[in-house]
């Protein structure tokens, strides 16, 4: 299992605009579209990652709770489907629903998006403010598959409280570490 990190973009990044295809509802959607209208959190995942597998019942989870409070989430797959067809659009269809995602699951096929947000591995995460400006990248928690600690998504819960309290993350923003994004 790779361990990979991410590559941190710098904070204040405007997010980079895309059109994908939701897999689930087979529509193009835009980040306009999907975006909340506190803050949107962008999620590159994938079906196979033991590190994302690790945490998606805390990803089902947090959504669930901060989408009410108008921050949506966003999740994007940009794995090589030809050589990992695990990651193939009709497969995330399959894990999104088998999985109870409450959010997008959209299929980077040009892997174009991954490249905009500097995406290195999978899961890998992005807050934006409601001006679509990044205050928050990097890791979901301290858990890691087989490292003893529990999944309780501590640093992204943060960084949303602090957008929803509209006080300034001070905490040390962590890389998250999972298998590389499959180039083509």
């Amino acid at each position: 299992m790779a361990r990979t990190p991410s590559n941190m973009l710098p904070l204040g990044t405007k997010a980079p605009d895309f059109k994908l295809l939701d897999t689930v509802s087979k529509a193009y959607l835009t980040l306009q579209q999907l975006k909340g209208k506190q803050a949107t959190v962008i999620m590159f995942i994938c079906n196979h990652c033991p590190f994302v597998i690790h945490v998606n019942p805390a990803l089902v989870e947090i959504a669930k709770k901060y989408e009410a409070q108008g921050i949506h989430f966003i999740a994007i797959s940009s794995n090589d489907a030809e050589n990992y067809p695990q990651d193939a659009p009709e497969k995330m269809t399959t894990h999104a629903k088998k999985n109870g995602y409450p959010f997008s699951y959209l299929y980077d096929k040009t892997q174009d998006v991954a490249k905009a947000y500097d995406a290195a591995c999978t899961p890998d995460f992005y807050v934006f403010n409601s001006e679509l400006n990044l205050v928050y990248r990097g890791q979901l928690d301290d858990s890691r598959p087989g490292n003893g600690v529990a999944v309780s998504g501590l640093d992204l819960r943060h960084a949303l409280d602090c957008i929803l309290s509209k006080t300034e993350n001070e905490k040390l923003q962590k890389p998250s570490i999972g298998c590389n994004i499959k180039w083509k």
